[in-house]
């Protein structure tokens, strides 16, 4: 267990890395960001910032050497620095967890063997593979690189009118991929869960979620599912947390399909963007539990004083930022990002209301 002044490292200096260091200001903590942009997100409300890159030896050393316990902002942490800071100082979540998330068909395999369901996937290495499993899925699919996509990156959607099978992995720069059968689903959610070293559990709310062009655009709280569904929501992200031995906080999408069932779509081993109405709308957040459960420190409590929704400020959102601060029960949060681009996330605001169940 940490005592207050106790340090905490963070590896990357995003938004949440800057929300994760002032959560932990809160409990008396303090934060060193290893990050190679100066005046990163989280830099501007940490202690310390080594400007270093992911994988510089240097850094990591001084990261190490700086800090009682160390974790990670972003999913694409370099495994083999994540390890080599765990040989210095605990890690958590452990290395393993980025090892898995970090390749989809390991992932998609992972939450199979832990008992989630997921959509159909087939692992493509050459033309033949995407053509024989298109063939197997019905001529449709979304065809996804294994590894560093994100925010609907490195992907490419394939049915009647879409690219032939050549093409397709042409556009994906012929690189190792996975097919996943298109899944007719009726909504997009996640569950934000945590578990502590102890093993102890808590999940948040499930939220119903939006996205466009990739990005996560909004998200709104409570889900319209029915209570059994978010039930099996949290159940599943208990299972693959246990399955992981996994301690922080972790964020899990589902679709929800027309049949009403319930399809894992993936995990990010970290706080994520579908949890940052929790600033708002609980007495903790996902960041405060994520600092609890890797100080060793007990959960908090997960249950929400509102109803909300969360909408992403991307690009010239932000120029919203004064009209947002003069609505009623508008919670905003700026990233302290000096250049606004297209697709950029900037901040995001939270609109609260009377809770309704």
């Amino acid at each position: 267990m940490l005592d207050p002044g106790a340090t905490i490292g963070i590896v990357g200096g995003g938004q949440l890395g800057r929300m994760l260091a002032m959560a932990a200001a809160r409990l008396g903590l303090r934060t060193v960001i290893l990050e190679p942009q100066a005046d990163c997100p989280a830099a501007q409300v940490a202690n310390r910032q080594i400007e270093a890159g992911y994988d510089d030896a240097g850094g990591l050393e001084a990261l190490a050497q700086a800090c009682d316990v160390i974790t990670y902002e972003f999913e694409n942490v370099p495994v083999e620095a994540a390890r080599r800071l765990a040989e210095w100082r605990p890690v958590f979540p452990a290395p393993r967890a980025l090892e898995v998330s970090q390749d989809r068909l390991v992932e998609k395999q992972f939450l199979n063997d832990a008992g989630i369901a997921t959509a159909r996937f087939a692992p493509v290495a050459t033309v033949a593979d995407l053509a024989q499993a298109l063939s197997d899925f019905g001529g449709q699919g979304i065809l996804k690189t294994r590894r560093f996509g994100y925010d609907g990156k490195g992907q490419v959607r394939i049915g009647a009118d879409g690219p032939g099978a050549a093409e397709a992995f042409a556009a994906i720069g012929e690189a190792p991929a996975i097919l996943e059968a298109r899944v007719d689903f009726a909504a997009e959610v996640s569950v934000i869960a945590a578990r502590g070293a102890d093993g102890a559990f808590a999940a948040y709310d499930v939220a119903e979620n939006v996205h466009r062009d990739g990005i996560l655009a909004r998200s709104t709280v409570p889900a319209r599912i029915s209570a059994e569904l978010a039930s099996q929501a949290r159940e599943a992200a208990s299972l693959l947390l246990k399955a992981l031995g996994y301690v922080g906080v972790i964020g899990v999408e589902f679709f929800v399909t027309r049949d009403r069932g319930l399809l894992a779509n993936e995990f990010a081993p970290r706080v994520h963007n579908s949890g940052h109405w929790t600033e708002a709308a609980c007495a903790i957040s996902q960041f405060e539990q994520h600092i609890r459960a890797i100080a060793g420190l007990p959960l908090g409590q997960t249950a929400r004083h509102s109803d909300c929704v969360m909408e992403n400020l991307i690009g010239a959102d932000v120029e919203k930022a004064v009209q947002i601060l003069a609505e009623p029960d508008a919670v905003l949060h700026l990233y302290g990002k000096a250049e606004t681009r297209p697709g950029r996330n900037m901040g995001h605001v939270t609109r609260l209301s009377a809770r309704s169940s």
